[in-house]
């Protein structure tokens, strides 16, 4: 088994913790994995729409590429190593070296989590408690 599995995991960006003033949402991946191959959609922040794909290594480690559509229309391509932490309460972060190609070359490391579970309480009657 590996020491991270990233299926069905949701990480936001440790910079944005729920909607800024504008409304706008943090930037959140919505990550899947079968085997080591691992992709995902990206919305948020300034991010229409995005993808990624790439794989994972045995240390939980992974190597993608990325396409995102952003809200000024605006169409951004590059390529990230993520390299995860294990939070004390069991989510995982990533520490990303990413490098942005093309007309907007750029490069830097940012800092996601996993989105901690919802808590939802029993149900009585059709109603949350």
């Amino acid at each position: 088994m590996a020491a991270f599995d990233y299926d069905d995991k949701v990480f936001v960006s440790v910079d944005h913790v729920g909607t800024d003033d504008a409304g706008v949402a943090p930037l959140t991946g919505h990550y899947h994995q079968r085997g080591d191959l691992v992709w995902g959609e990206i919305t948020g922040g300034t991010v229409r729409r995005g993808s990624l794909a790439g794989t994972c290594d045995a240390e939980g480690v992974v190597r993608f590429a990325y396409l995102e559509v952003l809200t000024d229309g605006t169409i951004v391509v590059g390529e990230c190593v993520s390299r995860p932490e294990r939070l004390p309460d069991g989510r995982i972060r990533l520490r990303e070296n990413w490098r942005r190609h093309g007309p907007r070359r750029d490069s830097g490391v940012s800092v996601i989590e996993e989105a901690a579970p919802t808590l939802v309480g029993p149900r009585k009657g059709g109603r949350h408690v």
